[in-house]
């Protein structure tokens, strides 16, 4: 029999779900798996297949009740039925996993790696491949939910929340423990969504956590309302999470549920499960949720024809989708490169993301202007640097700064002294001591419409952080423009008066492998307040690296450029001319070439790279032409370092015009020793410079 919406607000246990609603969303979902492993996975239709098979009844009870205008959604690579329920169409669905054009990817990613961008009702973040990505994400939408609503008067967003959903598993992993570190200390309004199958691939939940249950772990963990449900009773588990999202709403802080559900697939569509007992198979199945969900519906809140005809509708929609699918074109291999940063449309404006970033939102930025206009006496690179964060965090209310100590205490290299006197904790604050932390939750803000400008103290440091930053990077190729999270990452490095293998590397050519990154090093005072304003007003990550021994450097300091000084990024600066040597250099190695150059005599061009990401390659094969000559100079260790690959540009485009084998001058391949002495035998010196360039000018 039917029944009517308001009888079925009124069944114990279901609160204000009406199953009509949740059923075909559900029996869609299991429709979509059985076509994928039955036949699209064996005929290598789609290459990689992830079942949600007896996940699908609690992640749509979940999508139900997200409501708010604003919520945001870390999930993961099992969460397809999560998204249908928040409108992901089928056929959309199938597109992304058959590597059709118009899915989440156009083929770039795996088809399980879904997004969905949207300004008003829930959005979810982009997906990635790894396990326990999305947690810190989607702290940072969390934060900025509460910075939108405080500060910028977002009425959206007052009553919205974020929620990440993942496996069992992972709660293991960095990012779990990050974020909930950070949304308990915080008190941000946040659900953890943990649905727990009992195994992370073969490995059981024991090995895992301790105990097998991660809700028990937490009973005792101050600031974290803790529940515990099983699929095995759908109307409970309703129940269940409708209260805990609607307290998590009301404000009455973060919240985790664990929800045992079985696993009724493997893995993934590769995936058979030898690891487990006939009997433990069978018992999963026993446990099937759908089928659970079917005795407590039929007979009295539905008729088996009704529910045999909701499973039959999904089938069929699914069906109609994939003919829908197999008409669409496969992607073009001739637009694979696009994407990577942002880009120009023929009109000349920036063809814009759908989701992410303050340029989307309708904030743009004034263009700046590359007319230095000195003021005042010549200050050092750290006070250029705070003098241009203060100055944009007054110009850009979307604009957060943070990372560990960078509040009261100023930061420990004095970038931030003052900020956060002036502009509050709520723009300029610290955080806990978790790099995945600081850089995820700056993916989170980004992706909600901030300006997040995180510091990482220094350039070792960041390794804790390098999957959250190369998910970052690649966010915008990989949803084919849905998706951006401009911002922009201080990094100090490098040495100083010392080095050691912890806080004085380089390894500046790592973030030319992050894919997607902008990346500057400037070497004076007026270079860092250019290029540092054009990162922060820009549409694409930046890594901005601040090296230690110019931060107070004298031959670094320079007059304040003004206010709307900005350095267009791959964009070199020609410091000396001369018609005998090129010589190529970047960050703290620029002041050392000039001395070199001004000791031998010798009439040399010396380039100042300034960015990395991009790199003047036209400035420097202009030069290198002209006085056929070149040596290239970076602290960076010789193999491999981004030297070789302008050697490489030069070989190959400039071959003809050389009269000298291309050099190289670099650190050779060990850390940065702590020793002055042993550290003035490693680092490129005056000296050694200087004798690099008469050697190469004798050729």
């Amino acid at each position: 029999m039917n029944v009517s919406p308001k009888r079925m607000r009124g069944v114990p246990g279901f609160g204000s779900l009406d199953w009509r609603t949740v059923l075909p969303l559900v029996a869609a979902s299991r429709a979509l798996d059985d076509l994928e492993e039955s036949t699209l996975l064996p005929q290598r239709k789609v290459l990689y297949q992830f079942s949600a098979r007896g996940h699908e009844l609690t992640q749509v009870l979940l999508g139900k009740q997200l409501t708010g205008s604003r919520d945001g959604v870390g999930a993961y690579y099992r969460s397809r039925p999560l998204l249908l329920s928040l409108g992901l169409e089928l056929e959309q669905a199938l597109a992304s996993t058959m590597m059709r054009v118009g899915g989440m990817s156009d083929g770039r990613d795996i088809g399980v790696v879904f997004n969905l961008p949207r300004k008003s009702g829930a959005c979810v973040l982009p997906v990635c491949g790894g396990v326990g990505t999305q947690y810190t994400p989607a702290v940072g939408w969390a934060q900025a939910l509460r910075y939108r609503a405080a500060v910028l008067g977002d009425k959206e967003c007052e009553n919205s929340i974020a929620v990440a959903h993942g496996g069992d598993a992972s709660t293991a992993t960095n990012g779990f423990w990050a974020a909930l570190n950070i949304v308990t200390t915080e008190r941000l309004p946040f659900l953890f969504f943990i649905e727990d199958n009992g195994y992370g691939i073969s490995v059981p939940s024991h090995q895992q956590t301790p105990g097998g249950n991660i809700a028990k772990n937490l009973a005792g963990f101050r600031g974290l309302r803790v529940l515990d449900g099983d699929a095995s009773d759908p109307m409970a588990v309703a129940e269940l999470i409708e209260n805990a999202v609607t307290n998590v709403r009301a404000g009455g802080g973060p919240a985790l549920i664990r929800v045992v559900v079985p696993r009724l697939s493997g893995h993934s569509g590769q995936d058979t499960q030898t690891y487990k007992s006939a009997a433990e198979i069978a018992l999963e199945r026993a446990r099937d949720p759908l089928e659970k969900l079917r005795a407590q519906l039929v007979p009295e809140i539905v008729s088996a024809a009704d529910w045999d005809l909701e499973i039959k509708m999904g089938r069929e929609a699914v069906a109609q989708a994939l003919a829908a699918v197999e008409r669409r074109a496969t992607p073009d291999p001739g637009r694979i490169r696009r994407y990577l940063f942002s880009e120009l449309a023929a009109d000349g404006c920036i063809e814009l993301q759908q989701q992410g970033g303050t340029y989307c939102e309708g904030v743009v930025p004034p263009a700046g202007t590359e007319h230095a206009s000195p003021q005042g006496p010549r200050i050092n690179l750290v006070t250029a640097v705070r003098r241009t964060l203060e100055r944009e965090l007054a110009v850009n209310p979307r604009m957060l700064i943070f990372g560990e100590d960078v509040g009261r205490k100023g930061g420990v290299h004095a970038a931030t002294l003052g900020l956060q006197e002036k502009f509050g904790i709520g723009r300029v604050f610290d955080t806990s001591l978790s790099e995945e932390g600081i850089i995820g939750r700056a993916v989170g803000m980004a992706a909600a419409g901030l300006m997040p400008v995180p510091e990482i103290q220094f350039r070792k440091y960041a390794d804790p952080a390098a999957e959250q930053l190369n998910d970052c990077g690649t966010m915008r190729w990989r949803t084919v423009n849905r998706f951006a999270a401009p911002m922009v990452v201080r990094i100090p490095g490098g040495f100083f008066k010392c080095g050691d293998p912890w806080h004085s590397q380089s390894n500046e050519v790592q973030w030319l492998h992050g894919l997607g990154w902008r990346v500057a090093m400037p070497s004076n005072a007026q270079d860092a307040v250019g290029l540092l304003r054009s990162a922060l007003r820009g549409n694409d990550p930046t890594i901005f690296f601040e090296h230690r021994s110019l931060l107070d450097g004298s031959w670094a300091r320079r007059a304040y450029p003004g206010d709307e000084f900005v350095v267009p990024f791959g964009k070199a600066s020609l410091l000396r001319e001369g018609r005998v040597v090129t010589v190529v250099t970047w960050g703290a190695m620029v002041e050392r070439c000039e001395q070199a150059i001004v000791s031998t005599g010798i009439a040399a061009d010396l380039l100042d790279l300034r960015t990395l990401s991009p790199w003047d390659r036209e400035a420097t094969l202009a030069s290198v032409r002209k006085t056929r000559r070149c040596l290239i100079v970076h602290e960076d260790t010789l193999t491999a370092g981004f030297g070789a690959e302008i050697a490489a540009v030069i070989a190959k485009e400039a071959f003809f015009d050389l009269d000298a084998p291309i050099e190289r001058l670099a650190m050779p391949d060990v850390p940065s020793p702590h020793s002055p002495v042993l550290l003035d035998e490693v680092l490129p010196s005056v000296e050694t410079i200087s004798q690099a360039i008469k050697a190469l000018a004798e050729v």
